[in-house]
């Protein structure tokens, strides 16, 4: 598939928020990885445009975080839709099922779902948008080709609109992110352009004061150990920009000594503290 090249004021735009993203930050940020479900793959083939997995199966976590900037509160991505509660991991190749929701999480370290001001989105796929419409008074920062991806018909593979349905009908506030987006204009949460998964899929930077720096990987890899061996699921939107997209999280990594977490690797997410505890 042909690469897509975006406007060169978007890539300046990019440019100029590079140098804020190691500056020392005034605020108070707080992280919590929430359980957002898991996916149970019976075939795990699916994630390997190589054929690596052939005859492999494995359940994919579905992490979100919470992030606290002094008083304001952000969630990177929702996971599944609520409706999948309880839901059996059966025998299909992909079965997705939820334990507990986001506003239990919330309510057990005592935060109001209303104080949920933003809600950033790594990609539009159903797991990573699946209860956003529970917290449909907060502003959505979204890749501005995947949100047009949601008015698509049909969608794409793994994109349901009715799940952003306020964003899209007007009644809730959306934002189309192109480049890099500095959410709270310091450096400290900085929503960075990782496409390939999806035509405009993000990771996330949190700078922390005591934890230090920590990237969240969106899907751009969904195993740890694809950084390794380039390994891109036959779904992804374009190959070449998934690995470019890799290969900058992990210079990133390496440039900002930073905790790199895959947020479906079941055994990656556990580099940062288990749920109610937090990363500061």
């Amino acid at each position: 598939m042909t690469r897509h090249v975006r406007p060169f004021q978007f890539v300046f735009a990019a440019l100029m928020a590079l140098p804020t993203l190691g500056a020392a930050q005034a605020a108070d940020v707080e992280l919590w990885r929430l359980d957002c479900g898991s996916i149970k793959v019976s075939d795990l083939s699916a994630f390997s445009d190589t054929l690596r997995y052939q005859g492999e199966a494995r359940t994919l976590t579905d992490s979100c975080y919470l992030i606290r900037h002094d008083s304001a509160y952000m969630l990177w991505d929702t996971g599944l839709p609520a409706a999948l509660l309880g839901a059996a991991q059966d025998a299909r190749p992909m079965a997705p099922s939820l334990a507990r929701t986001i506003k239990d999480q919330l309510a057990e370290i005592g935060v109001a779902p209303e104080k949920i001001g933003t809600i950033g989105i790594s990609h539009n796929h159903f797991d990573h948008v699946g209860q956003a419409t529970e917290f449909a008074h907060a502003r959505m920062l979204i890749g501005k080709a995947d949100l047009e991806g949601f008015r698509a018909s049909p969608p794409a593979f793994a994109v349901d609109p009715a799940l952003v349905k306020p964003w899209l009908d007007g009644s809730a506030t959306v934002e189309a992110v192109e480049g890099d987006k500095d959410v709270f204009g310091d450096g400290s949460v900085v929503m960075l352009a990782t496409p390939g998964h999806t035509p405009s899929s993000y990771s996330l930077l949190v700078q922390l004061d005591g934890t230090g720096a920590v990237l969240l990987s969106g899907d751009t890899v969904h195993f740890e150990e694809q950084f390794a061996n380039n390994g891109v699921p036959p779904f992804n939107f374009d190959r070449a920009e998934s690995l470019a997209s890799m290969a900058r999280l992990e210079d990133m990594a390496k440039t900002l000594k930073a905790t790199l977490v895959v947020q479906h690797d079941a055994a990656d997410i556990a580099k940062l503290p288990a749920f109610p505890a937090s990363a500061k």
